[in-house]
């Protein structure tokens, strides 16, 4: 089979060549048929030196759908030729951490998928705790439809849920990529009164807009972000989630927030954040960090099903398979106002 493989070594990082199909190596294991899958910016993290715990010669990607091609006897909740979404973490659901819902640590598995053990960049994957990680797709729900759910979906539903939103609540969200835009579409779902969102690319704030995705659209290029939160909140926002991950979009995050507010960071940074606890001191703050427990799969599967979030207007370019590093070369450049690709196999 083809599949795209990850070597540091190499100048050009990534290549796309040959390798043997997947096979059960666990009667827990599922083999995924890749349909769909798309390029996440944690993966152009891995490429430039970013994630220590990647490995090498890998094959790339966590966020994709397919059918089922082969199944270990202990998988029980699906079948061969099903359409499935995958979720990016493989998980046992046994362990400590998994037993309370922190997937990410799981003591078994976690982000493994296109970093520890070969991902979705390929013809077919093998797909660990096949029975906890898949999610079917309904008739009614595209493969299109249904791409982001183990992934970007997800870690918007993750970073909403952090911030314990309660009705009618003040949500500011940094970062109007797709992760922002997808927290944007929870947070409503989960209360929210007022969203305000807030990003230096005017393009992304107009698609935002035009999916009505906020209430407020702030660019800092254009103003005074405090001073229009002020005008906007009483004491600031209730609050926020930082989905952007840049030095100046992590201060500015616990800047906006009420005192006594919760700060949900869900953005992946390349470099060390500092907390200047002295000025912080009196605004009592929570800050909640982390990578997505991606565990509400199947209610965000419902969620797509009964029409209440559609994720389709994220998809902004395609590419074949087999044209997959350009793909790559056009995903890190960000030409055309990309926000997300789909790769089609």
């Amino acid at each position: 089979m083809k599949a795209l493989i990850y070597n540091k070594n190499s100048k050009a990082k990534i290549t796309l060549k040959e390798k043997s199909e997947p096979k059960i190596l666990s009667d827990t294991d599922a083999i995924i048929k890749v349909t769909l899958s798309s390029i996440c910016t944690s993966d152009l993290h891995i490429i430039d030196g970013f994630v220590p715990k990647a490995k090498n010669n890998i094959v790339l990607g966590h966020e994709f759908v397919g059918t089922i091609e082969k199944l270990g006897k202990n998988v029980k909740n699906f079948k061969i030729g099903e359409r499935v979404s995958v979720n990016c973490e493989t998980f046992c659901n046994k362990c400590f951490f998994c037993k309370k819902g922190y997937i990410n640590n799981c003591t078994n598995g976690g982000w493994n998928l296109g970093c520890t053990i070969d991902g979705c960049q390929a013809q077919y994957v093998r797909v660990p705790y096949a029975n906890n990680t898949l999610t079917k797709i309904s008739n009614n729900i595209t493969d299109k439809n249904a791409l982001f759910v183990g992934d970007i979906l997800s870690s918007g539903y993750f970073g909403a849920k952090m911030c314990e939103i309660k009705k009618n609540d003040t949500i500011a969200i940094i970062g109007a990529g797709p992760v922002g835009m997808c927290a944007m579409m929870c947070a409503k779902i989960l209360g929210a009164g007022k969203i305000i969102a807030i990003d230096i690319n005017q393009n992304r704030l107009d698609i935002a807009k035009k999916q009505n995705l906020a209430d407020f659209y702030l660019n800092p290029n254009k103003c005074n972000i405090e001073n229009e939160i002020n005008k906007n909140t009483k004491y600031g926002a209730d609050k926020v989630i930082e989905a952007a991950g840049a030095k100046s979009t992590f201060e500015l995050a616990w800047k906006i927030a009420r005192p006594n507010g919760i700060v949900g960071i869900i953005a992946m940074y390349e470099e060390n954040q500092i907390l200047p606890l002295p000025q912080m001191y009196g605004k009592n703050l929570t800050f909640k960090t982390g990578g997505v427990d991606a565990i509400h799969c199947k209610e965000l599967m419902d969620l797509i099903s009964k029409g209440k979030i559609n994720t389709d207007f994220l998809i902004t370019h395609s590419f074949k398979f087999k044209d997959i590093i350009k793909a790559y070369e056009f995903f890190k450049s960000n030409k055309d106002n990309c926000l997300k690709i789909m790769i089609e196999y």
